[in-house]
């Protein structure tokens, strides 16, 4: 609480951010949504430290280490959700919950990907999950954020900042225009525990069915809630513990023997 440089700059990108708004634009079928995360991300990247130089190596250090808390505010509001909502989750269907398992895909997809690039004990944190903010807190409390699973993390969560809600928003529009799916169920696939991502997924599907705008809203958050909140228990009983032993063959299969010293998962 010292740096008060640390904490007045961070507040004026915020409000910075804010102020620029949510812009949205048609790119072919697709609706690409900027949302305000997006900005400060960008800001707090580039333009405070390179451009403005108005911070320094050890302010961004600094606020390293208070990413940890900050994420626990988090996931206190996470848990003010979950006993006003529950009849909303019970109703939701079990469609909802069984959603998560389709979230083990990243795992499959990303593991196998990421060590053919080269990445060692950093692809347990980049693949176990989309990496997004319980998952960030998950892999800080288990190995710490300035460990190789903690890297791995925080750059998928940072890309999924940056590219994320595009992504999703010229998906659902791609799907909506080519899929035979119902608009209730990309919504539904849209919460896969991104607010930001969930927003520009059924922003570009309201933008198509404007008739079912409220209903695609719900769904969406309805899901994207849920997701929050079982998806952290499937990330620490299912996803992360498949993710290592995957890390431990594969790394077995590209280099003839399993991962010991530093290679080995923590």
């Amino acid at each position: 609480m010292k740096n008060f440089k640390l904490h007045g700059v961070v507040l004026l990108l915020v409000i910075i951010a804010e102020l620029i708004g949510i812009h949205k634009f048609q790119l072919g079928v697709g609706v690409v949504v900027l949302l305000p995360m997006l900005y400060a991300l960008i800001f707090g990247i580039f333009l405070a430290p390179k451009f403005l130089k108005v911070v320094n190596k050890v302010d961004m250090q600094d606020a390293g280490s208070l990413l940890g808390i900050t994420l626990m505010l988090l996931m206190a509001r996470y848990g003010t959700l979950v006993g006003p909502t529950l009849p909303k989750i019970i109703s939701a269907s079990p469609a909802l919950i069984l959603q998560e398992f389709g979230n083990l895909g990243t795992i499959f997809l990303g593991v196998p990907l990421a060590m053919y690039f080269g990445l060692k004990r950093e692809t347990i944190g980049a693949a176990h999950s989309i990496a997004r903010e319980p998952n960030v807190a998950l892999i800080g409390e288990r190995y710490g954020l300035d460990s190789a699973e903690g890297r791995g993390v925080m750059g998928v969560y940072i890309s999924g900042t940056v590219f994320g809600t595009i992504f999703f928003g010229l998906m659902a529009s791609m799907a909506a225009a080519y899929l035979p799916f119902h608009p209730y169920a990309l919504a539904m696939a849209s919460g896969v525990g991104s607010a930001s991502m969930m927003t520009a997924a059924v922003g570009s599907l309201s933008a198509m069915y404007p008739q079912m705008s409220d209903q695609l809203v719900a769904f969406g958050a309805a899901s994207n809630m849920l997701s929050g909140l079982d998806g952290l228990y499937m990330a620490i009983w299912v996803a992360l513990p498949l993710t290592e032993r995957m890390y431990k063959h594969i790394y077995k299969f590209k280099y003839g023997a399993y991962p010991t010293g530093e290679d080995a998962a923590k």
